[in-house]
């Protein structure tokens, strides 16, 4: 009788808790407040499309950046030795000469698999669409730009200086360029000195007899460099390794829209002077092939860095960083 007697008050107090399957109502608090009832939260599965939808839109993001304001560029060859080394890593901006065909960034899966997963050698990594002619806000480099160029019909990047302009007649003897038949000014034969490392061997093949070990036991490669100064007073630093297949060029009429490109290690470039079946640029290309200006070094790796991210830090160049690819003007 007892029990049934309390059942019977609790359930009085608590009407509720008489119901069964009914959710208990909690008390009333001390002062008399409504009591507070919580709910455990409702757990949502993971939203994939949500996910997708986010993906897409951070990719298009990146293309669109890559493809209209500016792309990263790694540096591959020596051919613009000795302001680039193999290993720099710049900012392109990609507006300078307004757009063209090569200027959208579009991925291609098949090569970046092949690359990547099956370690095959690939020119690109990006789908090129086909030629256009114009320029979407387009306008001319100025003589002495710094430009990644597409070479007519294939799809590698080259990077390169702008030499002549459109209407200029110039030719190259005895490794000097003459513009308009005024010889571009050179200055006299001065050394640059480059630290040896895994990306700039300085092979006793390409530079004989350039190698040499300090007191301290660093190596380092000593390059004949001769500074040129175009007729509009930018000047830059080219390497002079004597005679070679591009000394002698021309003369020719640099027809419109294009420009004359060349390497600033004159003897190591294949650029406008050389044919595309010799790796060169076919003589001046069309401006719509500019894929966009050179403006500064973000970084330089040496050649030792690993997967392991240790190595990376002591693998730095750290000179590099921030060097200007604006050539400077004469006074």
């Amino acid at each position: 009788m007892k029990e049934a007697a309390l059942d019977g008050k609790e359930s009085l107090e608590n009407p509720a808790a008489s119901r069964v399957g009914a959710t208990p109502v909690p008390p009333p608090g001390n002062d008399g407040s409504p009591p507070t009832i919580t709910t455990a939260p409702v757990r949502r599965g993971t939203d994939w499309w949500g996910e997708v939808k986010g993906i897409f839109w951070l990719v298009l993001v990146v293309l669109g950046f890559h493809s209209f304001i500016a792309k990263p560029f790694y540096i591959p060859s020596e051919s613009m030795l000795p302001g680039l080394r193999i290993g720099d890593r710049l900012v392109v901006t990609k507006f300078a000469y307004g757009w063209s065909f090569v200027s959208p960034t579009i991925p291609n899966p098949v090569a970046i698999f092949k690359s990547v997963v099956l370690r095959q050698q690939e020119d690109s990594w990006s789908v090129q669409i086909p030629f256009i002619k114009g320029r979407l806000f387009g306008s001319l480099p100025t003589r002495g730009d710094v430009v990644i160029v597409t070479p007519p019909g294939t799809q590698n990047d080259y990077i390169k200086r702008v030499i002549g302009l459109p209407g200029d007649r110039l030719e190259v003897r005895g490794g000097t360029v003459i513009l308009n038949g005024v010889p571009v000014k050179r200055g006299p034969v001065h050394d640059t000195l480059i630290p040896v490392d895994t990306n700039s061997p300085c092979s006793e093949d390409e530079y004989p007899g350039a190698r040499e070990t300090r007191a301290d036991g660093a190596m380092i490669c000593r390059l004949p460099t001769i500074t040129e100064t175009l007729p509009n007073g930018r000047r830059f630093d080219t390497i002079e390794m004597g005679w070679s297949p591009g000394d002698d060029y021309g003369p020719i009429t640099i027809p419109a829209a294009h420009v004359f490109l060349m390497g600033d290690n004159r003897d190591r470039s294949a650029d406008s002077r050389f044919a595309l079946t010799q790796l060169g640029l076919g003589g001046p290309v069309p401006y719509e092939n500019l894929g966009g200006r050179a403006e500064f070094i973000t970084f330089s790796l040496d050649g030792d860095a690993t997967y392991n991210p240790l190595t990376w830090w002591g693998s730095l160049r750290s000179d590099r960083a921030g060097t200007s690819l604006h050539p400077a003007t004469a006074n």
